[in-house]
């Protein structure tokens, strides 16, 4: 038996080298596993099912991969004394049943049902029950809303909390979406409490909620200004009792430019509190966050050691298209798959509304959300899209952040992210939870392709797909009358246009996005113009502001003229 296991060792071995070679044989030829972006998604399932065997190793329970990824964390384990074993999956073995939570928190988690624990419930729930600060870093997906939840509801029951004592757990959140769903998840886990839930966002009549605050809502669910808001002018909000505050998704927050709200927000609510503190990504914003609002936190990270930040159940592409082509090439794509649910990611509102005009005129049924839409639809749209089987949703990155929505096939970043991290919360939106299974793919502009390399700095692996021009539907001279003749679309047109251009001048990888390398020909094809549309872009290279900063400076005071002309003596 020894000698028998191994041999199978040695075996196990010459198979990781074999393979090992094999990768670098691949990163020299990439066109050759290469796979085509209009291939139909079901085709393409089919293909990967096929080609993905695992086959069960006698007598040891485990697939044939992870016996190879064993005798490679062996042999790492000769080169490291202190290897980081990193864990398949986000599930543990760890029942909430073993948390030793109330009868009535139970009976509510039963109901969702759920048994076992996600690794980041289970590095935080327990030190929040035990009254500690926590600093939570976890992909998205992973459960960071019952992490948080279900030691509030217990610290709310143990100080007997009711609508009289007002707010005793805060919990902010990024977007309003964001706030609805976890508000929707609060009020489930409360089901056999008497506790209240309340919710204060941006968009909802702010009287109403004044009243709702004076009524006593034991947990508040809130965007920041809106909180701040309140904080500031609702004078029967009383949370002088606070006991826990929740900050969700605090790089979104930060990087939504609610750091100054933040401050002020942490000033005005009391000192002698619980902190807790989750993030997909931990910037140098996040953890000087944490150093203001959190007291010696215990740390969680379940992503550290981790081969990819991404979700394990999702396969990532990019296609490199001539901006001329990408809107062709979008269409195409959306009708050869019908069946499936896709989110279609664009960089402004104006591009949104713009797109949605065009999928009408093509015939492909859609719904969208950004930021221009009032409450009442974003949440109606939001709800649509999560109960649906298939169907598209067109949006901003306002549907980026901790969205649970399920079984979504692809998603499509059409206009690029900002960064890397940006990138990692969009595709964050399909292959979630264990077992899920989603794809996603980034368009790109030949000169945005250098784009790949921070990707891949970043943990993210993407592999390039094969983009055959020929495949695409001919369209183009269609919507170019469409625009040309309809004075409303027109409008549209050149407002995207012009909103398209001054998102990617406000670009932070200026590097890479640089707006001065677009070809504003092409552009102006993938907005359906023949030719770039007469629109003030109020862009000016460097060369230019110098000028022009130099010409203000003759007749008196400029940057290279700090003390004005001198006069003559």
């Amino acid at each position: 038996m020894v000698e028998s296991d191994k041999t199978s060792v040695e075996e196990l071995k010459k198979r990781v080298r074999k393979r090992s070679r094999g990768k670098k044989n691949e990163q020299q030829k990439p066109e050759e596993d290469s796979h085509s972006v209009e291939e139909n998604a079901d085709e393409k399932q089919k293909k990967s099912e096929k080609k993905v065997k695992n086959v069960k190793l006698q007598g040891r329970g485990k697939t044939e991969e992870e016996e190879e990824e064993e005798v490679e964390a062996m042999e790492d384990g000769e080169e490291e004394k202190n290897p980081v074993i990193v864990g398949k999956g986000i599930m543990t073995d760890q029942t909430f049943d073993s948390l030793d939570l109330s009868e009535q928190t139970s009976i509510a988690i039963k109901e969702m049902g759920f048994q076992y624990m996600t690794q980041i419930q289970a590095g935080s729930i327990r030190p929040l029950l035990e009254g500690k600060d926590v600093l939570g870093a976890a992909r998205t997906g992973s459960g960071k809303t019952l992490a948080f939840l279900i030691p509030a509801v217990e610290l709310l029951l143990k100080h007997h909390f009711s609508p009289r004592n007002g707010t005793g757990v805060i919990v902010i959140c990024p977007t309003r979406e964001l706030a609805i769903q976890t508000k929707n998840v609060a009020e489930e886990l409360l089901k056999h409490h008497s506790q209240t839930v309340g919710m204060v966002i941006g968009g909802n009549n702010r009287r109403s909620e004044a009243q709702r605050i004076a009524n006593g809502s034991n947990l508040l669910i809130a965007t920041p200004g809106r909180l701040l808001d309140h904080l500031h002018n609702t004078k029967a909000f009383i949370y002088k009792h606070l006991k826990c505050l929740v900050i969700d998704e605090a790089d979104r927050i930060l990087e939504d430019n609610f750091e100054e709200d933040m401050n002020k927000i942490l000033k005005i609510l009391p000192k002698t509190r619980q902190t807790a503190l989750f993030s997909a990504t931990q910037t140098s914003k996040v953890k000087d966050l944490a150093r203001v609002s959190l007291t010696s936190p215990v740390h969680v990270d379940v992503d550290d050691g981790r081969r990819k930040v991404t979700n394990e159940g999702l396969e990532q592409g990019y296609c490199v298209v001539p901006s001329k082509n990408r809107l062709i090439l979008l269409i195409t794509f959306l009708k050869k798959n019908p069946n499936k649910k896709i989110m279609v990611f664009f960089s402004t509102c104006k591009s949104v509304q713009f797109h949605a005009e065009i999928m009408k005129i093509s015939n492909v049924d859609f719904c969208d959300i950004h930021g221009g839409l009032d409450q009442n639809r974003r949440t109606k749209t939001f709800f649509d899209f999560m109960k649906a089987k298939k169907g598209i949703l067109l949006c901003t990155d306002v549907a980026a952040r901790g969205l649970d929505i399920p079984s979504v096939d692809w998603i499509i970043q059409y206009d690029p992210p900002d960064k890397p991290t940006e990138y990692i919360h969009r595709v964050g939106r399909t292959a979630r939870g264990e077992g899920a299974k989603g794809k996603a793919l980034l368009v790109l502009i030949p000169e945005e392709l250098q784009f790949i390399r921070y990707l891949k700095a970043a943990k993210v692996p993407v592999k390039e797909l094969e983009f055959n021009e020929r495949k695409l539907m001919n369209v183009r001279s269609e919507l170019e009358k469409c625009v040309a003749e309809d004075y409303n679309l027109n409008k549209l047109a050149k407002d995207a246009y012009r909103a398209y251009i001054s998102a990617y001048n406000s670009h932070s990888l200026k590097d890479i996005f640089n707006v001065h390398r677009l070809d504003l020909q092409e552009v102006a094809a993938s907005f359906c113009f023949s030719a770039p549309p007469k629109v003030n872009l109020n862009i000016e290279s460097r060369a230019g502001k110098v000028r022009k900063a130099k010409q203000q400076g003759r007749n008196g005071f400029s940057p290279y003229s700090p003390y004005g002309k001198s006069t003559p003596k």
